[in-house]
């Protein structure tokens, strides 16, 4: 069994019911074994994504150029493990010589870029590194040249125009006149999953519910004492202890009997409020592992005295916000824009008489990823540009959103139901990576 394999096989170990366990009882991998993991994935995407999203967007070559620490969002994702930064100015090449020879890597770069892409410039022969560039797009002549510029996608916009000017600088006309932006094969790699990838994310997405978990409990909380904000920095601490990283500070709310309702500004939450018992608490929570990301939404009820369950208003408030999930997921079809999806889902909870409001997004690399965006908490009626651009398998998704409940119990008072789940959409149907929320939390377990 391959060092790889054996890792696997460690992560996917069956563990105990994610919302009943410590951190501690799931495997979290040494930095060393991580490096292996990721670098064996990586050569995986470069052997298998990278042909067929070139050949898929029409180009046959992909130029990336990143200077040190001002590095291009995706060559970021194409680094080995143990670099931590592009090294002086990094320029890597892929070049499409067809099925049978496939896709050729090469790094015009002082050094190599690990085993993945083998230096293909001596300062010694060829001083100018621009020029050797040249050298090698018109040794290969190319027909169509991808260079990664976006208007639409942040991450796929990584090349500086200082890069570009000069790179294009040094080569003849007729290589200029067959550059086209790469955006979709750049959002292409960032939004693809491979098989192994999937065979992993479920274990990184237990990870972070069960660091959810474990804060959502009487072991962090104690009420009438603890504050929304010794919860959120309490995440912040117990990741760095289990060795992980999050990509934004957690955030943790609640709603309660005569609060202020809560509306949809999510640019305006309270901070460091007292928790009490009786209230709805919601938390925001993502970490990074293996360079992929989560990022999750749950809920969880503080009971009061002589409680052992929540109300069951709120466990039907729950079911609502499921029910959209459904609407939501069952619209998800190949081909169909982020617009199209957020438009019908919306009409047909209308015809339910459920108040929502969608705002979901891919995830993968990055935590707000590329692909299509399915809503804004503010643009409900559509998004320009990222909304239009389509659904494609082996993807995966942040199902956001919240739907609206009036709670007669509290005067008619309206709670928002807010969920978030990560989410597989394979070209046929959405799974959820790990299990979604379908019962509230309660703090103290019972």
């Amino acid at each position: 069994m391959t060092r790889f394999l054996a890792l696997v096989t460690l992560l996917l170990v069956p563990a105990v019911d994610t919302l009943a366990q410590d951190a501690e009882d799931l495997i979290i991998l040494s930095m060393r074994d991580r490096a292996a993991v990721i670098d064996q994935l990586l050569e995986e995407r470069f052997e298998t994504v990278i042909p067929e999203l070139m050949r898929r967007e029409g180009f046959d070559m992909w130029i990336i150029a990143a200077r040190e620490y001002n590095e291009d969002p995706i060559i970021r994702t194409m680094l080995p493990s143990t670099w931590l930064a592009a090294r002086r100015r990094t320029v890597l090449v892929f070049y499409d010589r067809g099925p049978e020879q496939g896709v050729e890597r090469l790094a015009v770069a002082r050094y190599a870029m690990g085993n993945a892409f083998p230096s293909s410039w001596n300062p010694e022969e060829q001083p100018d590194q621009w020029a050797r560039l040249a050298e090698i797009v018109e040794e290969r002549d190319p027909q169509r040249i991808g260079l990664n510029m976006s208007e639409m996608f942040p991450t796929a916009d990584g090349l500086t125009a200082t890069e570009y000017e000069g790179m294009v600088a040094a080569w003849p006309q007729t290589y200029r006149d067959r550059i086209a932006g790469a955006e979709n094969l750049a959002v292409g790699w960032l939004e693809t999953r491979t098989e192994s990838e999937m065979e992993l994310y479920p274990m990184i997405v237990k990870i972070a519910r069960t660091i959810i978990a474990e804060g959502l409990s009487e072991k962090v909380i104690q009420p009438g004492v603890t504050t929304t904000d010794d919860v959120e920095w309490w995440y912040r601490d117990r990741i760095r202890e289990l060795g992980l990283v999050t990509w934004f500070h957690p955030s943790v709310d609640f709603q309660r009997p005569q609060a202020t309702e809560r509306d949809n500004d999510f640019s305006a939450r309270e901070e460091g409020g007292v928790i009490h018992m009786g209230d709805l608490l919601h938390i925001d929570f993502g970490i990074t592992y293996l360079r992929l990301n989560t990022d999750t939404q749950m809920l969880a009820y503080v009971l009061r005295h002589g409680e052992s369950d929540a109300p069951q208003y709120l466990h039907d408030a729950l079911a609502v916000g499921n029910r959209l999930q459904d609407i939501l997921t069952d619209e998800f079809a190949t081909g169909r824009t982020g617009n199209e999806i957020l438009l019908s889902a919306l009409a047909q909870a209308k015809k339910e008489g459920i108040n929502a409001t969608i705002y979901t997004h891919p995830i993968g690399y990055h935590g707000h990823g590329a692909g299509p965006t399915i809503g804004l908490w503010d643009q409900q009626g559509g998004v320009p540009g990222r909304g239009d651009y389509p659904l494609y398998p082996m993807t995966a998704h942040s199902i956001e959103l919240n739907a609206a409940v009036e709670i007669p119990e509290w005067g008619g008072q309206t709670v928002r139901v807010m969920l978030e789940e990560d989410a597989i959409f394979d070209g046929e149907k959405v799974t959820y990576i790990d299990p979604r929320q379908e019962a509230l939390l309660l703090i103290p377990r019972q």
